[in-house]
């Protein structure tokens, strides 16, 4: 394996991220999706038993458990070895949903003519980065379910490093998303150029 070209690969993908922060664009896909995931893991962070509470108890409790698990992705009342993982994968998903958005609008400039191919194409790389969070948080009440109340110590563990793994996942899509960004930006940036210099040498 190539370590160089990874090393490299990850710089430039940075940098498409970096890039896309610049677009407005970038955080209507981030700031709704960050907030979502980031909820929905604390909901779910022990199992189904929050879900249950607030059909149970009426809506001053559901309120009540929303706000604390809204706050919670913000690290308020929650461990920090509990919270920083969720907070992180929270942040990932919410890069990646945003290059998303990025990607799609840029095909969407750059094949005015074609955009069903355009809308094909930013679909495949939704598909192609996949949901880690997803995963995370269905397993999670999963989990809860298998384990007995005995078991909720391994139940932890394996959620843990599912969790884990969902990052590490993240990453490696984010690299791939970040690295067209890169390109296609900078493509765009050089096109734009480009036309300048040649209305400049117009006569």
């Amino acid at each position: 394996m190539n370590w160089r070209k990874w090393l490299d690969d990850f710089i430039l993908a940075g940098k498409g991220v970096l890039l896309a922060t610049k677009e407005r664009r970038f955080w209507y896909g981030f700031i709704p999706s960050f907030l979502f995931f980031g909820l929905l893991m604390n909901l779910l962070s022990g199992g189904t038993s929050k879900f249950s509470l607030m059909f149970a108890l009426g809506l001053p409790t559901s309120l009540k458990i929303l706000g604390e698990s809204f706050l919670g992705i913000f690290g308020y009342n929650q461990p920090f070895l509990t919270w920083l993982p969720v907070f992180f994968i929270s942040l990932l998903q919410g890069t990646l949903i945003g290059l998303i958005v990025v990607l799609w609008e840029k095909k969407r400039e750059q094949n005015a003519a074609n955009l069903e191919k355009a809308g094909i194409i930013t679909g495949l790389i939704a598909l192609g980065a996949g949901c880690p969070t997803c995963g995370t948080t269905l397993i999670t009440p999963l989990l809860g379910a298998i384990f007995s109340t005995g078991g909720l110590a391994v139940a932890g563990t394996i959620s843990t490093i599912v969790t884990w793994l969902a990052i590490i996942i993240a990453i490696l899509s984010l690299k791939r998303l970040g690295l067209e960004t890169y390109v296609i930006i900078i493509n765009e940036k050089y096109m734009k150029k480009g036309g300048k210099c040649k209305k400049s040498l117009e006569p």
